[in-house]
């Protein structure tokens, strides 16, 4: 899942940026409530975390302007302002949850999913199938030909992102920025080493490889043709 963190506190966004990339979240940092808006109004995410308080544009004003924008993503307040009165502040703006701070990874991880889940019920993708393999987005798990794949976070965020392009070159390039938020670094053999291994469990025990090399240009994903 790609989440935008906008939250001008670099303690909290380095917290919040740590727990959910372990997750295998992909995230996306600002920290200005404009550069933020602009963000959700210009670039694909699934989710945004928004904090209440930001230089710019505060969080409210923020989730307002999405909503009069005709902008549906989902977003989750992170903030100091626990009160009540607060709280329902914040859902009444557009927001679909809100977190007080101090908090819990655990807790924050936990409402994503019960968002992504309610979301589903309005057509958001829960699982992704290829040929005979199937991945559960929610239940964050792996099978083929009913069998389990046991998958690390990054083999898990880098197999969603080959299946939801499956048909479609994937460059080295997407997969850094997608699954590792970096920017391409000729160098890196991450990648390969990643794809090597993920191979390893949903190819190479099965009859039909579904992971294909394009040369000079990144990764494809199909069943047989």
């Amino acid at each position: 899942m790609k989440i935008l963190l906008a939250e001008d506190d670099d303690e909290v966004a380095d917290f919040v940026t740590s727990g959910l990339s372990e997750a295998g979240h992909g995230i996306d940092r600002v920290a200005d409530g404009r550069d933020a808006l602009s963000y959700c109004l210009y670039n694909a995410c699934d989710l945004a975390i928004v904090d209440r308080m930001m230089p710019g544009m505060d969080g409210l004003s923020l989730v307002k302007a999405l909503r009069a924008a005709g902008n549906d993503l989902p977003v989750i307040f992170l903030t100091a302002l626990g009160d009540v009165d607060d709280r329902v502040a914040g859902l009444e703006a557009g927001g679909d949850d809100y977190l007080a701070k101090p908090f819990h990874i655990s807790e924050l991880l936990a409402r994503i999913a019960a968002l992504t889940r309610r979301k589903g019920g309005a057509g958001e993708v829960t699982s992704l199938d290829v040929h005979d393999l199937h991945l559960d987005l929610l239940g964050r798990s792996a099978r083929r030909q009913g069998v389990t794949i046991e998958l690390q976070s990054k083999e898990f965020a880098l197999l969603e992102v080959l299946m939801r392009n499956a048909g479609r070159v994937v460059t080295r390039t997407m997969l850094l920025e997608r699954v590792w938020d970096f920017n391409f670094d000729p160098g890196s053999t991450v990648v390969e080493t990643h794809v090597s291994r993920l191979r390893a469990k949903i190819d190479k025990p099965f009859d039909t490889p579904l992971i294909h090399t394009v040369r000079n240009s990144g990764y494809i994903m199909h069943g047989p043709r």
